[in-house]
């Protein structure tokens, strides 16, 4: 986190590369793209967010790049984008990896030319203006799988940012496992602990005290009545995959698995079980997943698993 906050600094002195932040949801990375324009020369100007995949399709060129009056059916005014809008600021565009192949191509030209066209437009319009992008997703792959400009990640990535996450998933399955009898006041001292012992790193099973390794085995404690209606989240959702033989090579077939078959088998179940256990409510499924609940509707609507819960 150290070398972040100095690169943070670096990046604020240059406010005119682009950026791309790599990181998990809830790591911070609109926090980051915040930090660099307030400690930069473009903080005077209006810093704008926009999440590529909370705006439907159809919707987010004309909320990036404007429209001019009757440039398609219901075009009434002249709408200013969210480009425009940020003239001399900085552009901060969430889940970039869910822009469509079209709007990469006019974001390029407005990166490389310095220019962009509202919907409906005859001309192009100057525009100074910072892009820092942000993804939870591999880039890289996306462009192997031709769903992600390759020169358009090139010219994002022109200083990569990586947010590391805070805890390795062997300490979170240790802590998802405790009782908390103190509650939240317990895992706040937790935390202040944690953040004194170990500042400046990601925490692992080893970096916590004993009596949290201890209990991991229990992950509801026999002493305390399990509440109406209480789910609890097993290490991994061992549960949902209780058929398959983890761990022994030896079922395997001899030509292999479907390596991306089974990861998206894995991830449908992992969704299906959280909407089981909100009873649909997609934004507390969302919470049990840790994602935000605009990825986790995306999911659903390319998984088309929008009733499958109540089936299941």
């Amino acid at each position: 986190m150290q070398y972040l906050f100095r690169l943070i600094e670096k990046l604020a002195e240059d406010d005119l590369s682009t950026v791309l932040i790599h990181g998990e949801s809830g790591t911070g990375k609109e926090l980051v793209a915040k930090a660099i324009h307030a400690h930069s020369e473009r903080k005077k100007h209006n810093f704008v967010p926009v999440n590529c995949a909370a705006i439907p399709d159809d919707l987010l060129e004309s909320e990036l790049f404007g429209h001019t009056k009757g440039s398609f059916t219901g075009a009434t005014s002249s709408k200013v984008g969210r480009i425009e809008y940020a003239e001399g600021g900085t552009l901060f565009l969430d889940e970039i990896g869910d822009m469509k192949p079209v709007l990469q191509a006019k974001l390029l030209r407005v990166l490389q030319e310095r220019e962009f066209e509202p919907v409906g437009a005859l001309k192009p319009i100057p525009v100074d203006v910072r892009v820092i992008a942000a993804t939870h997703r591999n880039l890289e792959d996306l462009v192997s799988q031709g769903q992600f400009r390759e020169d358009l990640y090139y010219r994002l990535s022109v200083v990569p940012v990586i947010i590391p996450p805070l805890l390795s998933q062997d300490a979170l399955r240790t802590l998802a496992g405790c009782p908390w009898r103190g509650n939240v006041r317990e895992l706040e001292n937790l935390v202040q602990h944690m953040s004194i012992l170990h500042g400046g790193k990601i925490v692992t099973r080893e970096d916590l005290p004993p009596k949290y390794c201890e209990t991991e085995a229990t992950s509801q404690d026999p002493a305390l009545p399990q509440q109406p209606g209480q789910q609890t989240i097993e290490p991994e959702q061992l549960h949902l995959f209780s058929n398959t033989h983890q761990g022994q090579e030896e079922d395997w077939p001899d030509e292999g698995i479907d390596f991306n078959a089974i990861v998206n088998d894995f991830e449908t179940q992992l969704i299906v079980q959280a909407l089981k256990m909100s009873d649909g409510n997609k934004k507390e499924a969302a919470r049990i997943l840790n994602l935000k609940r605009t990825t986790l509707l995306e999911k659903i609507k390319k998984k088309n698993i929008q009733d499958a819960w109540q089936s299941s």
